[in-house]
């Protein structure tokens, strides 16, 4: 068997589509299949960009064309938004989902809020990608109280959180940031997702006198590199 035919497999076996994790989990066990190669998670992601085959329903989650006709309704439901605007079919929950699994790929603990774990990302729900039911007391109980709403936070092998994420597709950036001040003592990096086009709003309020002491803490990361990082990791020496 060749290695697409592996992958072609592997996605029949799981209703005709997958996320690239799942190849990645799946598609290197099929037996009679030979990965000569240091990189196989790269041939995967190649083979999947074989238009003859397949077909990519959102950074990260790839189908056949063969099943096209024969999805499960929810991914098929999928394919129909992805034909409306960017900003209707990228959901907050989405990029929260992206961002938990890049933390798992890094081996970092991730938590997302309890009143978000039911939300729909891909396949699943973002209840499906996290490691952490509750955080851990690595503070004062006020501290953890107030940065428990944070969209996505990846916790180190010690205990303590590593980053913080918060998404913010329309509102004002203000509500996140102050979060992020809670941790302001905490060797943590400080994440802002959006789209680039809000850069300029952000560094206007980042660059208030109340935030000046976070203001260089604070990475501003742009829905556009977030995808092309989820898409492949194995590209880039770093992510933040």
């Amino acid at each position: 068997m060749k290695q697409y035919e592996a992958v072609i497999k592997t996605m029949e076996e799981n209703g005709g589509y997958a996320t690239l994790k799942y190849l990645y989990e799946n598609a290197l066990k099929v037996p009679g299949v030979e990965w000569k190669t240091k990189t196989p998670y790269a041939s995967i992601r190649r083979i999947v960009q074989d238009s003859r085959f397949f077909f990519k329903i959102r950074p990260g989650l790839w189908a056949l064309k063969s099943y096209k006709d024969k999805l499960p309704s929810n991914i098929i439901k999928m394919i129909e938004e992805s034909k409306k605007p960017i900003e209707q079919t990228f959901t907050h929950y989405y990029y929260q989902g992206i961002i938990a699994e890049i933390g798992n790929l890094h081996n970092f603990q991730v938590y997302i809020p309890s009143q978000d774990r039911n939300k729909p990302f891909l396949d699943k729900k973002l209840r499906d990608v996290i490691t952490l039911e509750k955080l851990p007391n690595f503070t004062y109980d006020t501290i953890i109280k107030n940065i428990k709403s944070i969209d996505v936070i990846w916790m180190n092998e010690r205990g303590f959180p590593y980053a913080v994420f918060e998404v913010e597709h329309s509102t004002n950036f203000k509500n996140s940031l102050n979060k992020f001040f809670e941790l302001i003592d905490f060797y943590t990096k400080m994440v802002i997702v959006s789209d680039k086009q809000r850069r300029r709003q952000f560094e206007s309020i980042i660059n208030s006198t109340i935030y000046r002491e976070i203001k260089n803490r604070v990475i501003f990361y742009d829905y556009e590199s977030l995808e092309k990082y989820y898409s492949n990791p194995f590209q880039f020496k770093h992510f933040i």
